[in-house]
């Protein structure tokens, strides 16, 4: 089954598990966000939206919220010394389709618990002592340079 929806002034074809990027909407990363304005439910018997299907939504992860590339305006006016330099960047949000809900029905998927990363010991924790001792000898030898610098 998929599902055709709108969204930030574009139309998107989605179906469960795709990752998305589209303008920035509101939503905490790791919540379940709906999105109400579907235009056509595809599978076996496609229903069409006038302009949207009633009762019809799409549930979805935000996973994350991050800027887009920088797009570059220049403008320049030859033979008048006129020039002009803007840049931006979009506000995307990153989400996974879950599932296509139909008939109001609400979301039974919820977010999905995220990994746990497993930290490695560091390596070398029983010798903390000799880059203290390292460090410590390494003033005293700059003091006996001095010292000799100042025999001579």
């Amino acid at each position: 089954m998929f599902a055709v929806i709108r969204t930030g002034g574009r139309q998107y074809r989605v179906v469960p598990d795709d990752v998305l990027e589209i303008g920035k909407i509101a939503g905490e990363v790791g919540t379940i966000v709906q999105l109400g304005e579907v235009l056509v439910l595809g599978g076996d018997t496609p229903v069409l939206g006038a302009p949207t299907v009633a009762g019809a939504s799409v549930a979805a992860e935000v996973l994350q919220h991050k800027r887009g590339p920088k797009v570059i305006a220049f403008k320049k006016r030859r033979r008048k010394h006129s020039k002009r330099k803007r840049g931006y960047r979009d506000e995307i949000t990153v989400l996974r389709v879950t599932e296509i809900l139909a008939d109001g029905k609400a979301p039974t998927i919820g977010p999905r618990p995220k990994k746990e990363k497993v930290v490695a010991p560091a390596v070398g924790e029983g010798d903390d002592e000799t880059p203290k001792a390292a460090a410590a000898k390494a003033p005293v030898k700059k003091a006996a340079a001095k010292k000799a610098k100042d025999a001579d």
